[in-house]
């Protein structure tokens, strides 16, 4: 016997951060983010459920995945189970359409997929609010994969309260874009697990960030209701750099910056005095993200393709489309 489901998810990039835990276990984050889901970046994920297996496989772009990188997802596997009253394993195919230098994990898009190909194969018949709690369990960010365009995740007070959901922006998505400079796609020095953990634990300034969180979200959809680019911008550009800073005041200190990342940062700048607004944001990583109006989005490339390469510059749109299943 044999039960199988199929979805894609879409990655996407918080434009208010989620910097922390308050529970590790449930994936329970210290303060509400907001996230854009972005087209090309996805995650189509297979699982067969089949009383003939004796444990779970992961197979990643055509490679099955040994057991020791897979024991992520087996916990979340056993949460799935949990849920669904059974003692089924499975085989979970995968396949991630993310540019190899994109620089940009895929876990958002890849537990959002796999939540879905359970909730298909199982008959769970989950809600998407539900489904975004469950996601959520794999990657606090995949929480945000379930839906597409502007999506707020609810820290809440529990497994029960923290997922996310929709915000309305009136198809404004559809004139908007993100441009990424890669500045290295190489392991970090200090993960993002890691780095988090440290700077809520020690960092002098994470309450200076927290304290400000919730005037940046009500902020961001104040702006998206009026569709009023430039205070988008503003906001997520201070909320980025006021994130990066709690790492300055962590003990010890670190960084996720290069003098490349301050480079395009400056870049934007000077797109913005030159008339084409735009601007930037970075997760727990050297690379840059730059939000910008489509209309705008040839002239910004033109700018930074004279200090970087080709190469490094990815342009992706952004999209309204949630996970779905697949036939």
């Amino acid at each position: 016997m044999s039960k199988s489901g199929k979805a894609r998810a879409h990655t996407n990039i918080a434009l208010i951060k989620y910097w922390g835990k308050r529970n590790e276990e449930y994936i329970i984050p210290m303060n509400n983010s907001l996230s854009v889901a972005l087209d090309r970046f996805y995650t189509e994920t297979q699982v067969t459920f089949s009383t003939e297996y004796q444990r779970d496989r992961l197979v990643l772009n055509g490679n099955e995945v040994d057991e020791k990188e897979t024991a992520k997802v087996n916990k979340f596997m056993d949460v799935v189970r949990q849920l669904a009253e059974t003692n089924l394993y499975a085989l979970i195919e995968s396949e991630n359409f993310v540019p190899t230098a994109a620089g940009l994990a895929s876990s958002a898009s890849a537990y959002s997929a796999l939540a879905a190909a359970c909730n298909e194969a199982l008959d769970l018949g989950l809600s998407s609010k539900d489904l975004s709690r469950l996601a959520r369990r794999g990657s606090g960010s995949a929480s945000r994969s379930v839906f597409g365009g502007f999506v707020e995740w609810e820290r809440g007070e529990d497994d029960a309260t923290s997922y996310s959901h929709p915000v309305e922006a009136d198809d404004w998505e559809d004139e908007l874009a993100m441009i990424f400079v890669v500045i290295n796609d190489q392991s970090k020095s200090v993960s993002s697990r890691a780095g988090m953990s440290l700077t809520r634990e020690t960092s002098r300034f994470y309450q200076y960030w927290l304290d400000h969180v919730e005037e940046d979200i009500n902020e961001v959809k104040k702006a998206i209701s009026t569709k009023d680019f430039q205070h988008l911008g503003e906001v997520i550009e201070a909320n980025g750099l006021r994130m990066h800073a709690t790492n300055l005041g962590a003990q010890p200190p670190f960084s996720y910056l290069v003098p490349e990342s301050y480079e395009a940062m400056r870049i934007v700048h000077e797109c913005r005095e030159l008339g084409y607004p735009c601007y930037f944001t970075m997760d727990a990583g050297p690379n840059v993200k730059i939000l910008v109006e489509k209309l705008n989005a040839d002239k910004v490339i033109e700018q930074l393709r004279k200090h970087f390469n080709e190469s490094q510059i990815i342009m992706s749109e952004i999209t309204r489309s949630g996970v779905e299943i697949i036939e």
